[in-house]
Protein backbone atom coordinates (compact mmCIF):
# COMPACT_ATOMS: atom_id res chain seq x y z
CA UNK A 1 0.00 0.00 0.00
CA UNK A 2 1.24 3.28 -1.23
CA UNK A 3 2.45 6.04 2.17
CA UNK A 4 2.12 8.88 -0.13
CA UNK A 5 -1.04 10.10 2.00
CA UNK A 6 -1.92 8.68 5.27
CA UNK A 7 -5.02 6.06 4.43
CA UNK A 8 -8.49 7.33 5.60
CA UNK A 9 -9.89 5.34 8.34
CA UNK A 10 -13.67 6.54 9.55
CA UNK A 11 -14.84 4.83 12.76
CA UNK A 12 -18.84 4.63 12.80
CA UNK A 13 -20.50 5.19 16.31
CA UNK A 14 -24.12 3.74 16.66
CA UNK A 15 -25.84 4.42 19.81
CA UNK A 16 -24.90 2.29 23.01
CA UNK A 17 -21.48 2.26 21.58
CA UNK A 18 -18.88 0.30 23.45
CA UNK A 19 -16.29 2.67 24.25
CA UNK A 20 -12.99 0.26 24.72
CA UNK A 21 -14.02 -0.89 20.90
CA UNK A 22 -14.16 2.61 19.44
CA UNK A 23 -10.49 3.62 21.60
CA UNK A 24 -8.66 0.85 21.54
CA UNK A 25 -9.51 0.13 17.13
CA UNK A 26 -8.65 3.56 16.96
CA UNK A 27 -5.45 3.68 18.77
CA UNK A 28 -4.22 1.21 16.55
CA UNK A 29 -4.49 3.03 13.50
CA UNK A 30 -3.46 6.38 15.13
CA UNK A 31 0.17 4.50 16.86
CA UNK A 32 0.73 3.27 12.97
CA UNK A 33 3.39 4.93 11.45
CA UNK A 34 6.50 4.44 9.48
CA UNK A 35 10.12 3.70 10.83
CA UNK A 36 10.82 7.70 10.53
CA UNK A 37 7.71 8.58 12.68
CA UNK A 38 5.44 9.56 9.38
CA UNK A 39 1.64 8.55 9.96
CA UNK A 40 0.26 5.83 8.18
CA UNK A 41 -3.26 6.34 8.94
CA UNK A 42 -5.29 9.44 9.21
CA UNK A 43 -8.03 8.61 11.97
CA UNK A 44 -11.85 10.23 11.95
CA UNK A 45 -15.02 9.80 13.62
CA UNK A 46 -18.80 9.73 13.23
CA UNK A 47 -22.25 8.84 13.75
CA UNK A 48 -26.06 9.52 12.52
CA UNK A 49 -26.45 13.18 12.28
CA UNK A 50 -22.93 13.52 13.93
CA UNK A 51 -24.96 14.05 17.28
CA UNK A 52 -23.63 12.26 20.51
CA UNK A 53 -23.92 8.89 21.21
CA UNK A 54 -24.06 7.16 24.48
CA UNK A 55 -22.07 4.73 25.22
CA UNK A 56 -21.99 1.27 27.73
CA UNK A 57 -19.80 3.24 29.92
CA UNK A 58 -22.13 5.74 31.12
CA UNK A 59 -20.52 8.62 29.43
CA UNK A 60 -21.22 10.33 26.46
CA UNK A 61 -19.05 10.33 22.90
CA UNK A 62 -19.39 13.24 20.48
CA UNK A 63 -17.70 12.24 16.80
CA UNK A 64 -16.22 14.49 14.70
CA UNK A 65 -18.68 14.07 11.61
CA UNK A 66 -22.01 12.98 10.50
CA UNK A 67 -22.52 10.05 7.60
CA UNK A 68 -21.12 12.07 4.66
CA UNK A 69 -17.73 11.05 5.81
CA UNK A 70 -18.30 7.23 4.67
CA UNK A 71 -17.86 7.81 1.60
CA UNK A 72 -14.31 9.02 1.90
CA UNK A 73 -13.48 6.67 4.05
CA UNK A 74 -11.25 3.89 2.41
CA UNK A 75 -11.61 1.79 5.76
CA UNK A 76 -14.95 1.54 7.77
CA UNK A 77 -14.72 0.61 11.69
CA UNK A 78 -17.89 -0.60 13.48
CA UNK A 79 -17.39 -1.02 16.91
CA UNK A 80 -19.49 -2.70 18.76
CA UNK A 81 -22.77 -0.96 20.25
CA UNK A 82 -25.95 -2.30 22.35
CA UNK A 83 -28.92 -2.52 19.95
CA UNK A 84 -27.87 -6.19 18.52
CA UNK A 85 -31.27 -7.18 17.78
CA UNK A 86 -32.85 -3.41 15.95
CA UNK A 87 -31.39 -2.79 12.87
CA UNK A 88 -29.09 0.62 12.81
CA UNK A 89 -31.25 3.68 11.23
CA UNK A 90 -31.76 2.97 7.56
CA UNK A 91 -29.17 6.02 6.64
CA UNK A 92 -26.35 4.36 8.41
CA UNK A 93 -27.41 0.58 6.37
CA UNK A 94 -27.17 2.93 3.25
CA UNK A 95 -24.20 4.69 4.03
CA UNK A 96 -22.75 0.81 5.20
CA UNK A 97 -23.97 -0.26 1.82
CA UNK A 98 -22.87 2.32 -0.71
CA UNK A 99 -19.39 2.78 0.95
CA UNK A 100 -18.49 -0.99 0.46
CA UNK A 101 -20.04 -0.78 -3.13
CA UNK A 102 -17.28 2.29 -3.84
CA UNK A 103 -14.40 -0.57 -2.20
CA UNK A 104 -14.66 0.75 0.88
CA UNK A 105 -13.01 -1.86 3.42
CA UNK A 106 -15.31 -2.49 6.32
CA UNK A 107 -13.79 -4.07 10.17
CA UNK A 108 -16.29 -4.73 12.88
CA UNK A 109 -15.13 -4.70 16.40
CA UNK A 110 -16.86 -7.35 18.26
CA UNK A 111 -20.95 -6.75 18.43
CA UNK A 112 -20.18 -4.14 15.51
CA UNK A 113 -20.95 -7.40 13.43
CA UNK A 114 -24.45 -7.03 13.86
CA UNK A 115 -24.56 -3.31 12.06
CA UNK A 116 -22.83 -5.02 9.26
CA UNK A 117 -25.01 -8.19 9.16
CA UNK A 118 -28.17 -5.76 9.10
CA UNK A 119 -26.30 -4.14 5.90
CA UNK A 120 -26.37 -7.48 4.60
CA UNK A 121 -22.52 -7.24 4.15
CA UNK A 122 -22.12 -10.54 5.97
CA UNK A 123 -24.37 -12.43 3.64
CA UNK A 124 -22.32 -15.52 1.98
CA UNK A 125 -19.23 -14.95 3.81
CA UNK A 126 -17.00 -16.20 7.52
CA UNK A 127 -17.61 -13.73 10.13
CA UNK A 128 -17.08 -13.37 13.46
CA UNK A 129 -18.43 -11.58 17.07
CA UNK A 130 -18.21 -12.30 21.02
CA UNK A 131 -18.62 -15.74 21.61
CA UNK A 132 -21.20 -14.68 23.99
CA UNK A 133 -23.37 -13.16 21.02
CA UNK A 134 -22.26 -15.72 17.98
CA UNK A 135 -25.50 -17.80 18.08
CA UNK A 136 -27.76 -14.59 18.21
CA UNK A 137 -25.69 -13.71 14.91
CA UNK A 138 -26.08 -17.07 13.34
CA UNK A 139 -29.79 -17.49 14.27
CA UNK A 140 -30.93 -14.17 13.12
CA UNK A 141 -28.54 -13.86 10.21
CA UNK A 142 -28.49 -17.72 8.73
CA UNK A 143 -26.85 -16.20 5.25
CA UNK A 144 -23.83 -15.25 7.01
CA UNK A 145 -21.18 -18.34 8.25
CA UNK A 146 -20.41 -17.43 11.97
CA UNK A 147 -17.56 -18.99 12.96
CA UNK A 148 -17.97 -18.43 17.24
CA UNK A 149 -14.51 -19.48 17.49
CA UNK A 150 -12.07 -17.62 15.52
CA UNK A 151 -10.35 -14.30 16.93
CA UNK A 152 -10.97 -12.65 13.80
CA UNK A 153 -12.07 -13.44 10.17
CA UNK A 154 -10.55 -11.28 6.96
CA UNK A 155 -12.76 -12.16 4.51
CA UNK A 156 -10.85 -9.11 1.98
CA UNK A 157 -13.08 -6.61 1.89
CA UNK A 158 -14.93 -7.22 5.08
CA UNK A 159 -13.32 -8.33 8.52
CA UNK A 160 -14.90 -8.95 11.73
CA UNK A 161 -13.51 -9.47 15.14
CA UNK A 162 -14.74 -11.34 18.29
CA UNK A 163 -14.96 -9.55 21.22
CA UNK A 164 -13.43 -6.28 22.75
CA UNK A 165 -9.54 -7.01 22.38
CA UNK A 166 -9.54 -9.27 19.50
CA UNK A 167 -10.89 -6.00 18.18
CA UNK A 168 -6.76 -4.63 18.65
CA UNK A 169 -5.51 -8.61 17.02
CA UNK A 170 -7.95 -7.85 13.82
CA UNK A 171 -6.65 -4.11 13.33
CA UNK A 172 -3.18 -4.91 13.96
CA UNK A 173 -3.75 -7.65 11.47
CA UNK A 174 -4.83 -5.12 9.32
CA UNK A 175 -1.33 -2.98 9.76
CA UNK A 176 0.63 -5.74 8.53
CA UNK A 177 -1.05 -6.07 5.66
CA UNK A 178 -1.43 -2.73 4.81
CA UNK A 179 1.97 -2.28 5.70
CA UNK A 180 3.99 -5.16 6.77
CA UNK A 181 5.07 -7.14 9.36
CA UNK A 182 7.41 -4.44 10.77
CA UNK A 183 4.81 -2.00 10.64
CA UNK A 184 2.89 -4.08 13.07
CA UNK A 185 5.36 -5.04 15.24
CA UNK A 186 5.69 -1.16 16.19
CA UNK A 187 2.41 -0.30 17.63
CA UNK A 188 2.02 -3.41 19.29
CA UNK A 189 5.52 -2.75 21.13
CA UNK A 190 4.12 1.26 21.65
CA UNK A 191 0.65 -0.67 22.84
CA UNK A 192 2.20 -2.84 24.82
CA UNK A 193 0.38 -5.76 23.01
CA UNK A 194 1.20 -9.47 21.51
CA UNK A 195 2.23 -8.91 17.33
CA UNK A 196 0.29 -12.19 16.90
CA UNK A 197 -1.81 -14.15 19.61
CA UNK A 198 -2.27 -18.21 18.04
CA UNK A 199 -5.68 -19.56 18.35
CA UNK A 200 -9.20 -18.46 18.98
CA UNK A 201 -11.63 -17.48 21.43
CA UNK A 202 -12.41 -20.78 22.31
CA UNK A 203 -9.32 -20.08 25.01
CA UNK A 204 -11.42 -17.69 26.91
CA UNK A 205 -14.96 -19.25 27.32
CA UNK A 206 -15.19 -20.33 30.27
CA UNK A 207 -14.51 -24.24 31.72
CA UNK A 208 -14.58 -26.10 34.69
CA UNK A 209 -11.69 -26.68 36.47
CA UNK A 210 -9.65 -29.45 35.36
CA UNK A 211 -7.50 -29.91 37.84
CA UNK A 212 -3.94 -32.04 38.05
CA UNK A 213 -1.68 -29.92 35.14
CA UNK A 214 -0.40 -26.87 37.35
CA UNK A 215 1.66 -24.13 35.59
CA UNK A 216 1.23 -22.38 32.39
CA UNK A 217 3.19 -23.35 29.15
CA UNK A 218 3.84 -19.93 28.21
CA UNK A 219 7.75 -20.13 29.09
CA UNK A 220 7.78 -23.46 26.73
CA UNK A 221 6.76 -20.99 24.07
CA UNK A 222 9.12 -18.39 24.15
CA UNK A 223 11.55 -21.29 24.78
CA UNK A 224 10.58 -22.42 21.36
CA UNK A 225 10.17 -18.99 19.66
CA UNK A 226 13.78 -18.47 20.67
CA UNK A 227 14.91 -21.32 18.64
CA UNK A 228 12.96 -21.73 15.39
CA UNK A 229 15.16 -22.86 13.06
CA UNK A 230 15.64 -26.06 15.46
CA UNK A 231 13.89 -29.10 14.52
CA UNK A 232 10.59 -28.59 17.34
CA UNK A 233 8.06 -30.93 17.46
CA UNK A 234 5.26 -32.05 19.82
CA UNK A 235 7.97 -34.33 21.52
CA UNK A 236 10.55 -31.63 22.17
CA UNK A 237 7.97 -29.23 23.18
CA UNK A 238 6.59 -31.58 26.29
CA UNK A 239 9.83 -32.53 27.16
CA UNK A 240 10.81 -28.83 27.53
CA UNK A 241 7.49 -28.24 29.67
CA UNK A 242 8.50 -31.73 31.83
CA UNK A 243 5.12 -33.20 30.82
CA UNK A 244 3.71 -36.00 28.65
CA UNK A 245 3.03 -35.33 24.93
CA UNK A 246 -0.77 -36.14 25.39
CA UNK A 247 -0.94 -33.30 27.99
CA UNK A 248 1.16 -31.15 26.96
CA UNK A 249 -0.84 -30.52 23.66
CA UNK A 250 -4.31 -30.93 25.51
CA UNK A 251 -3.03 -28.13 27.56
CA UNK A 252 -1.65 -26.39 25.15
CA UNK A 253 -5.05 -26.58 23.18
CA UNK A 254 -6.98 -25.01 26.54
CA UNK A 255 -4.21 -22.35 26.77
CA UNK A 256 -4.41 -20.94 23.06
CA UNK A 257 -7.13 -22.52 21.23
CA UNK A 258 -4.76 -24.16 18.81
CA UNK A 259 -2.81 -27.18 18.18
CA UNK A 260 1.29 -27.05 19.16
CA UNK A 261 2.11 -27.46 15.36
CA UNK A 262 -0.44 -24.82 13.88
CA UNK A 263 0.96 -22.50 16.59
CA UNK A 264 4.08 -23.29 15.49
CA UNK A 265 3.47 -23.11 11.56
CA UNK A 266 2.67 -19.97 12.80
CA UNK A 267 5.37 -18.11 14.59
CA UNK A 268 7.54 -19.54 11.82
CA UNK A 269 5.92 -17.90 9.27
CA UNK A 270 6.02 -14.27 11.30
CA UNK A 271 9.46 -15.07 11.50
CA UNK A 272 9.69 -15.49 7.54
CA UNK A 273 7.86 -12.10 7.37
CA UNK A 274 10.07 -10.13 9.21
CA UNK A 275 13.58 -11.65 7.56
CA UNK A 276 11.72 -10.60 3.98
CA UNK A 277 11.22 -7.42 5.46
CA UNK A 278 14.55 -6.89 7.08
CA UNK A 279 17.13 -8.69 5.61
CA UNK A 280 18.67 -9.35 1.91
CA UNK A 281 18.86 -13.01 3.13
CA UNK A 282 18.05 -15.46 0.14
CA UNK A 283 14.58 -17.20 0.30
CA UNK A 284 16.73 -20.93 1.29
CA UNK A 285 18.22 -19.08 4.21
CA UNK A 286 15.16 -17.50 5.15
CA UNK A 287 13.18 -20.93 4.96
CA UNK A 288 16.03 -22.30 7.12
CA UNK A 289 16.39 -19.59 9.40
CA UNK A 290 12.54 -19.55 10.57
CA UNK A 291 12.14 -23.34 10.48
CA UNK A 292 11.03 -24.56 7.75
CA UNK A 293 13.95 -26.41 6.46
CA UNK A 294 13.34 -25.88 2.42
CA UNK A 295 12.56 -23.17 0.54
CA UNK A 296 9.55 -25.69 -1.04
CA UNK A 297 8.19 -26.02 2.40
CA UNK A 298 8.66 -22.19 3.47
CA UNK A 299 6.73 -21.56 0.22
CA UNK A 300 4.06 -23.78 0.64
CA UNK A 301 3.45 -22.76 4.57
CA UNK A 302 3.89 -18.98 3.22
CA UNK A 303 1.44 -19.22 0.36
CA UNK A 304 -1.10 -21.21 2.84
CA UNK A 305 -1.14 -17.84 5.32
CA UNK A 306 -0.55 -15.28 3.72
CA UNK A 307 -2.43 -16.25 -0.20
CA UNK A 308 1.45 -15.05 -1.94
CA UNK A 309 4.72 -16.04 -2.11
CA UNK A 310 7.55 -14.84 0.28
CA UNK A 311 9.41 -13.17 -3.48
CA UNK A 312 6.20 -11.32 -3.72
CA UNK A 313 5.82 -10.40 -0.39
CA UNK A 314 8.98 -8.94 -0.68
CA UNK A 315 8.61 -7.17 -3.46
CA UNK A 316 5.64 -5.70 -1.78
CA UNK A 317 7.45 -4.43 1.24
CA UNK A 318 10.77 -4.18 0.24
CA UNK A 319 9.62 -2.25 -3.12
CA UNK A 320 13.67 -1.08 -3.45
CA UNK A 321 15.22 -4.68 -3.43
CA UNK A 322 15.48 -5.98 -6.97
CA UNK A 323 14.30 -9.68 -6.14
CA UNK A 324 14.30 -12.93 -8.12
CA UNK A 325 11.34 -14.78 -10.11
CA UNK A 326 9.63 -17.32 -7.65
CA UNK A 327 9.80 -21.03 -9.51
Amino acid sequence: MSTDRPHRVVALCLEGLVAFDLTAATQVFLAASTADGAPLYEVSTCSPGGAEVATTSGFGVRPQGDLAALRDAETIVVPGYFALLDPPPEEVLTGLREAAASGARVVSVCTGAFALAHAGLLDRRRATTHWAHAEQLAALFPRAEVDPAALYVDEGAVMTSAGLSAGIDLCLHVVRKDFGAAAGERVARRMVAAPHREGGQAQFIARPAAGGDAGSLEPTRRWACERLAEPLDVAALSRHAGVSPRTFARRFRAETGTTPLRWLHGRRVLEARRLLEESDQSIDEVAWRAGFGTAASLREHFRRATATTPTAYRRTFRPEQPSAVEV
